[in-house]
């Protein structure tokens, strides 16, 4: 499979746990308090900052020559959050051409109705696609140490997409999007030894019926290749294991290095943060020259991914710019 190598690569945070305007940052990033100052900002107050939330969307930019087409990778937890931070930042939301659900869980699909009512509304009817998969649609939960379930909200369906003009591709198959700028992944290999999904996860199957589902294989990870630079690989959550996901991203594209990868690692709460000091380890192999942890990272894996990658780790925040 061929990904075209784009010239520029810019990608918006729109949703995240996190807000953070005051650390330093390279010069390929600009924080939430700076852009809003550069579009417009002449008082800063709390109306005009971006909210925080357990989630992840991003809006992502690429350009090759006079070619440029926008991505919006995940919606975040909810439609208020998503459309409040929309509108402080003035994102471009109505030039985005194509959607993708990383994994069938609420937190990066709740803001998806809201979304896509927003981009229909400022997109002059232009045709936008939304890729998913079939397994996003199960009924899932969380179970608890005493045997209770904790459901999590449904995913919005093909029918609830399509009812708000979307056009729908619900397919298994890796697929590259928008003049094969992006490459959508498909399911993803689980070889490592140590990276076991989210244990404690279950999903109904039929009826009442509750499998465990710890493995989420309808998680995919998205890529694009930036010219002289390499491969720039997004992982909304990485319940796949983020070492996973990067081993199968370098299989897919051999011959092109790895430059920086972006996303939720998976590594909070007490099931895999134990795992922290073997992914952090076997990190290095790849080389990266950004790192960029997002959502459910959490600080003890931050901390420990700039112990020892230093100023390669920039974690993201709400309203952050990065740019390549």
């Amino acid at each position: 499979m061929h990904i075209q190598a784009v010239d520029k690569l810019k990608i918006q945070v729109l949703v995240d746990n996190v807000t953070d305007s005051l650390s330093s940052v390279p010069e390929n990033v600009t924080h939430e308090m700076a852009y809003l100052r550069k579009n417009g900002m002449t008082e800063l107050s709390g109306e005009c900052l971006c909210c925080g939330a357990h989630g992840l969307s991003l809006l992502i930019t690429a350009s090759q020559g006079k070619a440029e087409h926008h991505l919006l990778f995940d919606a975040g937890p909810e439609g208020e959050v998503f459309a409040r931070n929309v509108n402080k930042l003035n994102a471009p939301i109505g030039s985005v051409e194509a959607v993708v659900l990383s994994h069938g869980h609420w937190d990066h699909a709740g803001g998806f109705l809201t979304a896509v009512d927003l981009i229909k509304s400022k997109n002059k009817g232009k045709e936008l696609v939304f890729h998913l998969n079939p397994g996003m649609f199960y009924q899932r939960a969380t179970t608890s140490h005493n045997g209770g379930i904790c459901p999590f909200k449904k995913v919005p369906t093909v029918n609830e997409l399509e009812q708000r003009g979307a056009v729908v591709v619900n397919s298994n198959e890796p697929r590259l999007l928008l003049d094969d700028m992006f490459y959508l992944s498909g399911e993803i290999p689980r070889v490592t030894e140590y990276e076991k999904g989210f244990p404690g996860h279950v999903r109904q199957v039929s009826g009442s019926e509750w499998e465990d589902d710890p493995w989420i294989l309808d998680e995919r990870f998205l890529v694009v290749h930036v010219r002289g630079k390499g491969l720039i690989v997004f992982s909304a959550c990485s319940h796949a294991g983020i070492i996973n996901v990067l081993k199968q991203a370098q299989k897919i594209f051999p011959g092109l290095a790895l430059y920086a990868v972006m996303g939720g690692f998976h590594l909070s709460g007490r099931s895999v943060e134990k795992i922290i000091p073997q992914t952090v380890t076997d990190m290095k192999q790849f080389d990266l020259e950004m790192i960029i942890p997002a959502h459910c990272t959490g600080w003890r894996a931050v901390g420990a991914l700039g112990a020892l990658f230093g100023d390669k780790v920039v974690p993201s925040a709400v309203g952050r710019v990065y740019e390549f």
